[in-house]
């Protein structure tokens, strides 16, 4: 029993993190990036005015931290979102 335990503590691992982040543009509005915050990430209007806030003034900002899958899934909607609302919002996935 006791090597059965030690072997299922050895293969079990925590999975990588990543990082959606956020770009700054020109074009996009602040209230479509809060907008994004809010919807795709559940951010209350606070939480996604002050991400925005960061993204605006910084250049990006982080919007959340997920397994990899999750992260790109969160990516591909501010993708489509963005491109349904013609703007060049951009995001990349980095890992934490």
């Amino acid at each position: 029993m006791e090597k059965l335990e030690s072997l299922q503590k050895e293969h079990l691992q925590e999975p990588k993190m990543y990082k959606v982040v956020l770009l700054n543009d020109d074009v996009t509005t602040m209230d479509f990036v809060i907008e994004v915050l809010m919807r795709i990430f559940f951010h209350s209007f606070e939480k996604a005015n002050e991400i925005m806030l960061k993204i605006h003034c910084e250049g990006s900002g982080v919007c959340g931290i997920y397994t990899q899958e999750i992260a790109l899934s969160k990516q591909k909607k501010v993708q489509n979102m963005a491109k349904e609302a013609q703007f060049p919002l951009q995001s990349r996935v980095e890992e934490e």
